[in-house]
């Protein structure tokens, strides 16, 4: 991580958010905001790997600019960081584009971890988080005649694997030797089977499938 974005209105925990953003990236040089209007002015004058963002701000919710950041760079890699664990705030998020939700009560060591774990392809979701995302998918396929659920062909697996992975659509279609409007495509069906509408929604599927393990391969 070169760069991260903060966006956090209380000073106190601002603070201690952009010490634990360079601990766990080490020379990553933070820039630290306090509302969605210095988010988006500092969004226009540069490009960040990282943004953690709470939902709750004085001046609107951290989830219209997450969507607004992976409308113009979905390279950016957003996470939420939140008091919030219900259904309504987390799926929200996760379908505005948020790759991982964390939640502020964890123990430090415990969000470092998460934090760290994106450069394994890990997506950061605090434990209570994850389980709530599996339980969300399994009520959905309860609810599914067994002959009805798709299933997804040989090359979709594969994309979702990679996908898990964290590989970007580009990357995709390289390793396979197909086009990047092929790769969308594939994703797009991917995304329609499962009935997911994230990233990290989509890599959590793929382990629950037994398409990856517990730790996902190293980005380069």
């Amino acid at each position: 991580m070169q760069s991260a974005l903060i966006l956090e209105d209380h000073n106190d925990t601002r603070l201690w958010l952009t010490q634990l953003v360079e601990k766990a990236f080490a020379g990553t040089a933070v820039t630290a905001v306090a509302t969605l209007a210095a988010a988006r002015q500092a969004l226009q004058q540069q490009r960040y790997n990282l943004a953690v963002i709470d939902i709750n701000l004085p001046d609107g919710s951290g989830i219209e600019l997450v969507r607004e950041i992976d409308a113009a760079t979905p390279e950016t890699y957003c996470v939420m960081a939140t008091i919030y664990d219900d259904d309504d705030h987390l799926f929200s998020a996760l379908q505005a584009g948020a790759q991982g939700y964390l939640l502020k009560e964890q123990p430090e060591q415990e969000l470092l971890a998460r934090l760290q774990g994106i450069l394994r392809g890990e997506p950061p979701l605090s434990p209570a988080v994850a389980r709530r995302v599996l339980r969300h998918f399994r009520r959905r396929l309860d609810d599914k005649n067994p002959s009805e659920q798709n299933i997804l062909s040989n090359r979709e697996s594969e994309v979702l694997t990679l996908i898990a992975k964290g590989m970007n659509r580009g990357e995709i279609a390289a390793l396979l030797g197909i086009t990047s409007n092929t790769a969308a495509g594939y994703i797009k069906n991917i995304y329609q089977k499962l009935n997911v509408s994230s990233r990290a929604e989509a890599t959590l599927q793929a382990s629950r499938m037994g398409l990856v393990g517990d730790k996902f391969q190293n980005r380069e």
